[in-house]
């Protein structure tokens, strides 16, 4: 019999039990910093019409839209009349859970409070080519506020994105930036350079790239796309010599873009966020940097990234986008909302060894098996520690001790109950600890409140 291909489709993962531990455990985090600062859950279905999402991600994100196909006769039509990847389509898995939510307020908007304060934490789905850190099924934690034009609301998502952060062991030893920018910063820059605004989309593009192709990448990809070579190479003398500092950044965009309307916007919008934030779990994690672009051609307004210096990648981002919901329901209404990269930061853990040794959902206790008649005695204890609050493996066979104690190890289970005819006689567990090595006889009645004080 042939040998059947038993490994998940490339760009998706299994998750084994540690995996799914430790995702829980960051998700946990995420969650009750999500809820402290006011934020409600939301759902959305993972399929969305095609049309819903087509042209909200810019040239490159359409192309990564996981398509579904018509179904039946539709199909069969479809196929029969030049069809096409769209035309044979009408539906795709969600690209991101922003769009979702603008749909969800395009459609219930008498029914939210005035400000929506939502977060979201469900799997994405994009046709990417799959790389180390990058999947084509990946979790992500939105929040996002709608119904202000407040730079409190971009403070806020920050703050809280900053928070999680630090709560999950990131910060001085673990360094991250908050990189911060704005699009009206990035239209002033075009203006100055001479690029028209039909080549703003495109000229965008380029430079969000300068992270990974560098500056004669930029160069490159600037001539190709069609940009005027005087435009280009004005736009990277001036990349090329922003300042290092926040305060000096800003007072040279101030001087730079006095003339440009949406520069000046963008600059003064950029002060009040770093004011709000002032104090803040943010504050100290900030990188003005004006050639931020983020491709999600969506964004109108602030736009920030979150940056592991020594690590590639990014590890989350978001931004204002106010003509979004706008798209969907016909009006203006302004949103602004920030996304954790949960794949990169658990990586980012992993790697660095920041997961606790145990983690909430791991069982606590082995209640051991000795023999046939004793199997009872176990079964109960194993039951009245669960009844307590315990997290219990009740070992299923009779076997030797040895063997006991390294499935216990395996587990990474510390403690393993011993209940012989000994035992059972004498009113009391035998409790070995298994990372010391140490074995004492705690009396039953006392077992409950021994375990809890050392799993405290």
């Amino acid at each position: 019999m042939a040998k059947i291909n038993t490994a998940p489709l490339s760009g998706m993962r299994d998750f084994l039990p540690i995996d799914v531990l430790r995702r829980n455990y960051v998700i946990g985090v995420i969650e009750r910093v999500y809820q402290s600062y006011g934020f409600e859950p939301l759902e959305t279905p993972t399929m969305e019409r095609l049309s819903t999402l087509l042209g909200k991600y810019g040239e490159e994100g359409d192309q990564l839209i996981f398509r579904v196909l018509k179904r039946g006769e539709k199909l069969q039509e479809a196929l029969q009349e030049n069809p096409t990847e769209n035309s044979v389509s009408d539906a795709g898995m969600r690209y991101d859970l922003t769009v979702p939510l603008a749909r969800v307020v395009a459609e219930y908007r008498s029914k939210l409070p005035r400000f929506f304060k939502r977060y979201q934490i469900q799997p994405v789905y994009r046709a990417d080519r799959p790389a180390k850190g990058r999947y084509r099924e990946f979790f992500q934690c939105d929040l996002d506020i709608v119904g202000s034009n407040s730079q409190i609301v971009e403070a806020e998502v920050l703050a809280a994105g900053a928070q999680i952060l630090q709560e999950l062991g990131f910060g001085d030893a673990h360094p991250f930036n908050l990189r911060l920018n704005h699009r009206g910063i990035l239209r002033g820059l075009m203006e100055t350079a001479g690029i028209p605004p039909a080549q703003e989309g495109s000229a965008l593009v380029a430079i969000d790239k300068l992270d990974k192709i560098g500056m004669d990448g930029v160069r490159k990809e600037l001539d190709q796309r069609g940009i005027a070579a005087e435009a280009a190479a004005k736009l990277l003398e001036t990349m090329a010599t922003a300042p290092q500092t926040n305060v000096e950044t800003i007072n040279w965009l101030s001087d730079l873009l006095e003339s440009s309307d949406a520069g000046s916007k963008g600059v003064a919008d950029l002060k009040e966020v770093l004011l709000y934030s002032e104090g803040g779990p943010a504050a100290k994690h900030f990188r003005v940097d004006p050639y931020l672009a983020r491709g999600l051609s969506y964004y109108t307004g602030t736009i920030f990234e979150i940056e592991f210096p020594g690590f590639g990648g990014s590890g989350g981002g978001g931004g204002r986008y106010d003509e979004l919901v706008g798209m969907f329901s016909g009006q203006n209404i302004p949103s602004c909302g920030f996304s954790l990269g949960l794949e990169r930061i658990i990586l980012l853990m992993e790697e660095q060894n920041m997961f606790p040794a145990q983690l909430a959902g791991q069982p606590q206790v082995l209640v051991t098996q000795f023999e046939e008649s004793t199997i009872s005695a176990s079964f109960q204890l194993a039951q009245t520690l669960r009844a307590a609050g315990l997290r219990v493996d009740l070992y299923p066979e009779v076997d030797r001790y040895g063997k006991q104690f390294k499935y216990a190890d395996e587990r990474k289970i510390r403690y393993a109950a011993l209940v012989s005819p000994r035992e059972i006689e004498a009113g009391v567990v035998a409790v070995k600890d298994l990372v010391s090595g140490e074995q004492v006889d705690v009396p039953a009645t006392a077992l409950i409140e021994w375990l809890q004080a050392r799993l405290a």
